[in-house]
């Protein structure tokens, strides 16, 4: 091709050299023939099936193994996978090829992960590709691409010798968006047509690969019904956060090329790490393994660990330093906060800080005895005082509550909404939304006016105890969860 470009070019020039000797005017034809050349080079045009932009092709080094904390969604995988391991079988059975599989939930949970894993596990052509690179300005490129993408597939396990692809669509949510969601959405439309056609045409082909659709989102609610439909995508594995043994298991696999002290404790940090994703985790072991570099020894400790899990729960430290006066009314805040939850929630507290870390000067960082999915009216009751105790203390020890519970304040009216919206306030059952907002407000301010008090009464009858906190806080700037503890019972006693 390189050759007959290079001839052609040299043909032209020769023509226009004896068009010149002859006598002709060649500027005009020379001009256009220039001004032809710099648009070719120049001007971006859209590869029409021409292209693979976009495309990864990769052989997988990830088993089911090497992922830890979703041992339901690598059972529901697994399953659906022995339709391409045992398609002989199925035959037998007449049952339909499986088109499609559904990896749903948030992000960093692995969903990327267990594509690859299921392409080792079948053996399988692995082919992966984003939503938003089928998404061009040039009519027809998206459609074009979800073809050549298909006709990629057939063509690599045919090369391979293998007769299984299974093709990895990420962000799938951009592609199969709900039809005419989208401003400019004829051409958003047609790939997605295109793509319902493909997958519609998967089993027809009684000779040929057999190609499996894995795609992930993180708003499966998004997508278009036509997608979600039995025959496309006939599985939906649900990818949630890891409860506290997955959370364990995904430590394990990212500690296991670090060296570790014998006082690392991963069973302890997994249960700090309520609600961590498994990327969040990863981030953890890592940022551990920097600490213990910065700290030039050849070992990672477990305060390593507490270290990173702050930082990666709430930034790295800020180089501004409080005015005493900042420091004391941050000491009482966090310290209201603390006391009110091991009234409630006696051995929850994890650590206590007022060093400042990204937008807080300072927290309370929190550990539930178990990954609870359902609360009571009395748990609820117990998060909202919770978050009203750091201005009560403040209001109480220092006269007057400061724009630092703001953020506490939106928490607490997020549950009163939702004991609203379960029944749980003097309304009884009602439709939250066709409430009027004089209604909601004055059973809003009900509710936290009854929690306050309650509160206030704690945190009053605490105060001693308090008013030590706030001195070793603000000698030790932290304080984790035992000593805490043992203050409190020392105050008792």
């Amino acid at each position: 091709m390189g050759l007959a470009k290079d001839a052609l070019i040299g043909v032209g020039i020769g023509l226009l050299v004896y068009l010149w000797v002859a006598g002709y005017n060649v500027l005009p034809v020379g001009l256009l023939i220039l001004l032809g050349v710099l648009f070719w080079k120049f001007v971006p045009r859209p590869m029409m099936g021409g292209s693979d932009k976009g495309i990864q092709i990769s052989g997988s080094s990830i088993d089911f193994n090497d992922i830890g904390g979703q041992n339901t969604a690598k059972k529901e995988l697994k399953e659906a996978l022995d339709f391409l391991l045992y398609s002989k079988r199925m035959k037998e059975l007449g049952i339909r090829p499986l088109k499609g599989v559904l990896l749903s939930g948030p992000p960093g949970t692995g969903k990327t992960l267990l594509a690859k894993a299921a392409a080792r596990y079948t053996d399988s052509i692995f082919l992966a590709i984003s939503g938003s690179e089928f998404v061009e300005m040039y009519a027809g490129v998206g459609a074009e691409r979800v073809r050549r993408l298909f006709r990629k597939a057939r063509d690599l396990a045919k090369k391979e010798k293998k007769d299984r692809a299974i093709i990895f669509i990420d962000e799938m949510d951009i592609l199969g968006a709900k039809r005419g969601s989208n401003v400019s959405h004829h051409e958003y439309d047609q790939t997605l047509n295109q793509l319902l056609v493909e997958m519609d045409g998967l089993g027809s082909e009684e000779q040929g690969p057999q190609i499996l659709i894995v795609a992930a989102t993180n708003r499966a609610e998004a997508l278009d019904p036509a997608l979600l439909r039995p025959g496309r995508f006939d599985r939906q594995v649900k990818v949630d956060l890891p409860d506290r043994e997955g959370r364990l298991a995904i430590l394990k696999i990212h500690a296991k090329n670090k060296p570790l002290a014998t006082d690392v404790d991963l069973e302890q940090i997994a249960q700090e790490t309520y609600n961590f994703s498994g990327a969040h985790l990863e981030s953890v072991t890592n940022e551990a393994a920097v600490f213990a570099l910065r700290d030039d020894v050849l070992e990672i400790n477990m305060t390593h660990f507490q270290e990173a899990v702050e930082k990666v729960l709430l930034g790295e430290k800020l180089d501004r330093k409080p005015t005493d006066e900042e420091l004391q009314r941050v000491a009482v805040h966090e310290g209201g906060h603390a006391l009110l939850a091991e009234y409630v929630r006696p051995h929850s507290v994890a650590q206590i800080s007022i060093r400042s870390r990204g937008n807080a000067l300072g927290y309370v960082r929190h550990y539930p005895k178990d990954d609870l999915y359902l609360y009571t009216q009395v748990m609820i009751e117990e998060q909202i005082m919770v978050a009203l105790a750091g201005a009560i203390a403040e209001e109480t020890v220092l006269g007057a509550r400061s724009t630092g519970a703001a953020g506490d304040y939106q928490q607490a009216l997020q549950m009163v909404g939702k004991m609203m919206a379960s029944g749980m306030s003097s309304l009884g059952v009602v439709d939250v939304e066709k409430l009027g907002a004089d209604q909601r407000q004055k059973v809003t301010c009900e509710i936290l006016s009854q929690l306050e008090n309650r509160t206030r009464e704690i945190i009053l009858g605490s105060r001693e105890t308090l008013e030590r906190l706030v001195a070793v806080l603000k000698r030790d700037e932290v304080l984790d969860g035992e000593k805490l503890r043992v203050l409190i019972e020392e105050e008792a006693a």
